[in-house]
């Protein structure tokens, strides 16, 4: 065989450089479907639990941490940030989900307790990430009332939702919420399955994704998988020292005069509390659910609260039971996570993704004997806040940047490449993100607002404040936010376990965080502090009127707040 040898002209050399070059750019170009990830915006996955404390992490050095709890949210957290200073608005769920849709706070987009609604047109986080090209989805739990209409799917729980053999409210043919699915087994595998199976069968490859993967656990009543039954089994939960004795925590908003309100204010471990305490809740038997009501207590039984030796026994008894209930949905939820992310791995999916682990406020394991959470003691205020985006934030790094719930959607969307909406009050932190550098104009305090006052049973008085990296000025105001004094006034007065009608004391709290990072030892009235007091008390009043968060619609509240503001 012979080949015909062409000689090489100059005008035909050019044409064959030519030809070389626009091959070689077009091998080397992204097709219209497959762009870089410089030219394609991140995808989101947004994880949050529920009621999951920052004390039941190992990153956050808690006295829990040598159990090591969280394994695999500990491993996904040094591969991004961590934060050390994220709050909730109001630690309640309700309200905090509103604060993280809407980037707003409560007066603003409406919800400020249990009952309040987030319709559509105000589920603004889906809403401006699909003006971005998203395609967005929410499966697990909800509790925002209305349809999740704003997301392109959803697969949610009603209300609360079950730990086993879950239900789920879906798209379909009837109108909301008729339209249910079921499933057998553990809340929180059901959940990661069915959020696996978006990803397999409706996430389009051709659009980035924002998906809110919600866990119910670990919510009251920990309810764990069979699998963990035997986990920390025979393992001693360290105890904090506020269970036993709560020093100099509180005033006489929580604890009334020679303390006698100890025995109604502050769901508790312990005996303490008369109307509803832990061992009611986790412990079958005659006494399970059976809580008392605040009217039925006899003026005689509120006298001052006394721990003996044999009580003491009892409420260590309690607390070991509580936290190993609670440590094990714990240990499911970080299981979960850990076979998400084995997922993820397998598809690709893990580089161009921002993926999020929070929960959606904290949680009281014990700290000055209480469960729950609505105070804004750090153990209920603080939110564990763990971010991973392996382009922009630099891994192994950590921050004392004060964030709060609001702040999320404008991040979010500030990440994925849009503006932040003016509408939206919360602030973009990602560039804190990227330098690891706090901006000299960045927040320096945190406002935080309790509405709902004695509600269900756990009897915590409505509340308002401030927090500083250092410093902490709690106001408790002691009213339901209806006038219970107008006979005129409605309310819902069916709502479970409530003692609206009941005024609590009016008193202030101040903490100094660094001196007494337990906040066993209120100084407000400890002249030496009494500067900082004041100049807290003018940013509190700032925020209430930046935020649009003043009592200028609830003038039975502001009564209150002019008749003590300069106790």
């Amino acid at each position: 065989m012979t080949y015909k040898i062409q000689k090489l002209t100059p005008k035909i050399l050019g044409r064959s450089l030519t030809a070389c070059m626009v091959a070689l750019a077009m091998a080397c170009s992204p097709s219209k479907k497959e762009k870089t990830s410089e030219e394609r915006p991140p995808n989101i996955i947004y994880i949050m639990a529920d009621d999951h404390t920052s004390q039941a992490f190992g990153i956050y050095g808690s006295r829990l941490a040598d159990l090591n709890p969280t394994p695999t949210l500990d491993s996904l957290a040094r591969e991004g940030m961590i934060f050390d200073n994220c709050f909730v608005n109001n630690s309640i769920c309700v309200p905090s989900r509103a604060a993280v849709l809407t980037g707003q706070r409560a007066q603003t987009n409406g919800v400020i307790d249990l009952e309040g609604k987030l319709p559509p047109e105000k589920q603004y986080l889906p809403t401006e990430l699909k003006k971005l090209g998203y395609q967005t989805a929410i499966v697990g739990k909800w509790h925002l009332h209305e349809e999740p209409a704003a997301f392109d799917y959803y697969k949610v729980l009603p209300v609360q939702g079950k730990y086993f053999d879950p239900d789920f409210r879906v798209k379909g043919e009837k109108p909301w919420p008729n339209n249910t699915v079921s499933y057998q087994g553990h809340s929180s595998d059901i959940i990661t399955d069915q959020v696996i199976d978006w990803f397999e069968n409706e996430r389009k490859e051709d659009q980035p994704f924002f998906m809110m993967y919600h866990f119910k656990a670990p919510h009251d009543d920990f309810e764990n998988a069979p699998r963990y039954e035997s986990y920390l089994d025979d393992t001693f939960i360290p105890e904090p020292a506020s269970l036993y004795d709560n020093g100099n925590n509180g005033s006489v908003a929580t604890r009334g005069k020679n303390d006698s309100l100890t025995r109604i204010i502050g769901s508790s471990v312990s005996h303490r509390n008369l109307i509803r305490n832990q061992a009611m809740n986790i412990w079958k038997g005659e006494n399970y659910k059976n809580y008392r009501n605040a009217a039925d207590i006899r003026p005689e039984e509120l006298v001052k609260w006394n721990m003996d030796a044999e009580e003491k026994a009892y409420t260590s008894k309690v607390y070991q039971s509580y936290l190993k209930k609670y440590l094990r949905c714990v240990k499911g939820v970080d299981d979960n996570v850990k076979r998400f992310l084995a997922y993820l791995k397998e598809k690709g999916l893990l580089e161009n993704t921002i993926i999020v682990y929070t929960s959606d406020q904290g949680f009281m394991l014990g700290e000055h004997d209480y469960i729950d959470k609505r105070w804004m003691y750090d153990e209920s205020m603080r939110m564990p806040f763990l971010i991973r985006y392996p382009e922009k934030i630099q891994a192994d790094t950590r921050t004392d940047a004060i964030i709060n719930n609001t702040d999320f959607a404008p991040t979010l969307i500030d990440l994925a490449g849009g503006s932040v909406p003016e509408y939206m009050q919360g602030k973009s932190f990602a560039s804190i993100l990227k330098t690891n550098e706090e901006p000299a104009d960045w927040q320096k305090s945190t406002y935080y607002r309790y509405w709902m006052h004695l509600a269900h049973r756990h009897g915590n008085p409505a509340h308002f404040g401030v927090r500083t990296k250092r410093y902490k000025l709690i106001f408790y105001y002691g009213r339901y936010w209806v006038d219970t004094d107008d006979p005129n006034a409605e309310w819902n007065k069916a709502s479970w376990g409530n003692d609206f009608t009941r005024h609590t004391p009016v008193a202030w709290e101040f903490y100094d965080l660094k001196e007494d990072p337990n906040e066993m030892d209120n100084r407000y009235d400890d002249p030496k502090y009494q500067e900082k007091i004041d100049e807290l008390k003018i940013e509190l009043k700032r925020l209430r009127e930046e935020l649009n968060e003043t009592d200028e619609n609830y003038p039975h509240i502001q009564q209150v707040i002019d008749a003590h503001w300069d106790d």
